[in-house]
């Protein structure tokens, strides 16, 4: 997996997720996603949730796959460990991301309560190559 970096930024959350691979970038940037809201080294593997996404464009797919976590989050309370598989396809115009997380359901008294995402938004999101590495950069709303 790649890596992530939390950056300050007014009244939201800047995300930069970097790989060797698109999809390593990915799994960092949705990992990044996690740790704004807990710790995730004291999240365990212990449930698979899948998420899907699709978008028109790299940023459209992935605006879509937070949204896909945001709902994931408040319908169930699930935190991921890690990022197990992810799967791009694409067909015709849409691009198609499949996402296999482990993690468990939020525990109030074992899981730290940071804050919580309310939206993804398009506010600065980048997605690039340089020197043969992938970036992810986006912002959310808390």
């Amino acid at each position: 997996m790649g890596e992530f970096e939390i950056l300050p930024h007014t009244a939201d959350v800047l995300i930069k997720a970097s790989g060797y691979t698109f999809e390593d970038a990915l799994a960092a940037a949705i990992m990044g996603f996690y740790e704004v809201m807990t710790d995730t080294s004291k999240v365990q593997p212990l449930q698979n949730q899948t998420v899907t996404a699709s978008g028109f464009d790299l940023e459209s797919l992935l605006y879509n796959l937070i949204e896909a976590l945001i709902i994931l989050f408040d319908e169930t309370s699930f935190l991921a460990s890690r990022v197990d598989k992810i799967v791009l396809s694409e067909t015709g115009d849409s691009k198609q991301v499949l996402v296999s997380l482990l993690g468990e359901t939020y525990n109030p008294e074992k899981h730290e309560s940071r804050v919580l995402i309310k939206a993804a938004t398009y506010h600065l999101m980048r997605i690039w190559t340089e020197n043969g590495k992938w970036f992810i950069q986006y912002v959310v709303d808390i």
